[in-house]
C-alpha cells in the first residue's frame, strides 16, 4: 500500500513517501508559519485522484489548532489517516515511561528509526524548538531522557529578557571577543555540554559508551561540537516508517 509520511513539529512541516524498499522517498520541508503554507502542501501532495488508496500517516507536537487544520487538509487528499501515538512497547523498542503517552512522539518515533539502523545503544538527541535526549539499550530498553532548550531558544529567550542581546548571529569559538560570538558560544556549548554529559552518564549505566544520533532542525550546529555523532536529517520520518509498516489502523 502506498503510505505518504508527515512530521509536524512546531515550525515546519516535513513529508515524504514510504518507498517499496523501506526508505524514504524525497523529504520536503515546509514551513507552517508562512502565509502560502497550504499553497504548498498542495503543490507538494498529488490530487487525491492519482493518490488512490494511498494512507497519510501523520505525527504532531504541533498544537492542536494546527494539528486539527492538517488533519482537515489530509482529508481531502487520503481515504485513510493513521495518527501516531506514542506506545508502551513497539518494533522492539519499550519505553521507559511510567506513562508512555505522555512522551512526546516525536521522541517516541526517533527510538524506532534508531533500532530499525542498528540493535545497538544509542543516544538519540533532537535538535529542534527544544533539545531531547534519549538513552536506548541494545535490547531495546528506553533508559529514560532529558529534554531542555536548543541553542536557538536560548537565543531567543535572552533577546526577550534583555533586547540588546541579538537573537542571532556570531559563531562558536572557546572564548569570544565580541558579543554575537560569546552568545552563539554560550547556547551552543550549552548544548553540547549536555550531550556530552549525557553520553558520560550513558557509558556508566550501560557499562560501554553509546552511538551517538543527532537528528532534527538544528542538529547542524551542534555537529561540529560533536564530531562523533551520526546526523539522520529526517530520523522522525524514518520512524513513522516503522510505524506505517505496523500497519496500525488509521
Amino acid at each position: 500500500m502506498n503510505h505518504w509520511l508527515f512530521d509536524l513539529g512546531n515550525s515546519r512541516l516535513k513529508c515524504a513517501t514510504l518507498q517499496v524498499d523501506g526508505t524514504l522517498g524525497r523529504v520536503e520541508a515546509l514551513g507552517h508559519d508562512e502565509a502560502g503554507f497550504i499553497a504548498a502542501l498542495d503543490a507538494t501532495v498529488p490530487p487525491r485522484a492519482e493518490l488512490g488508496a494511498a494512507v497519510a500517516c501523520l505525527a504532531s507536537v504541533a498544537s492542536p489548532a494546527l494539528t486539527a487544520a492538517v488533519v482537515e487538509w489530509l482529508t481531502t487528499r487520503f481515504a485513510c489517516i493513521s495518527i501516531a501515538r506514542t506506545q508502551p512497547a513497539m518494533a522492539g523498542v519499550r519505553i521507559a515511561y511510567d506513562e508512555p503517552a505522555r512522551m512526546g512522539v516525536d521522541r517516541f518515533l526517533a527510538l524506532l528509526a534508531a533500532r530499525a539502523r542498528a540493535p545497538q545503544a544509542w543516544l538519540v538527541a533532537g535538535v529542534g524548538t527544544a533539545l531531547t535526549i534519549d538513552l536506548l539499550a541494545s535490547d531495546g530498553r528506553h533508559m529514560g531522557g532529558r529534554i531542555g532548550p536548543s541553542p536557538r531558544l536560548m537565543r531567543e529567550a535572552l533577546h526577550r529578557a534583555a533586547v540588546q542581546l541579538p537573537a542571532e548571529g556570531g559563531g562558536y569559538v572557546e572564548f569570544a571577543r565580541g558579543t554575537e560570538d560569546a552568545l552563539a558560544s554560550g547556547c551552543e556549548g550549552a548544548a553540547a555540554g549536555l550531550v556530552e554529559r549525557s553520553l558520560l552518564h550513558a557509558r556508566a549505566v550501560l557499562g560501554h559508551a553509546p552511538a551517538l544520533l543527532l537528528h532534527g532542525g538544528g542538529a547542524d550546529v551542534l555537529r561540529p561540537l560533536l564530531p562523533e555523532s551520526v546526523m539522520a536529517s529526517s530520523l522522525v520520518l524514518e520512524g513513522l516508517a516503522q510505524w506505517a509498516r505496523a500497519g496500525i489502523p488509521a
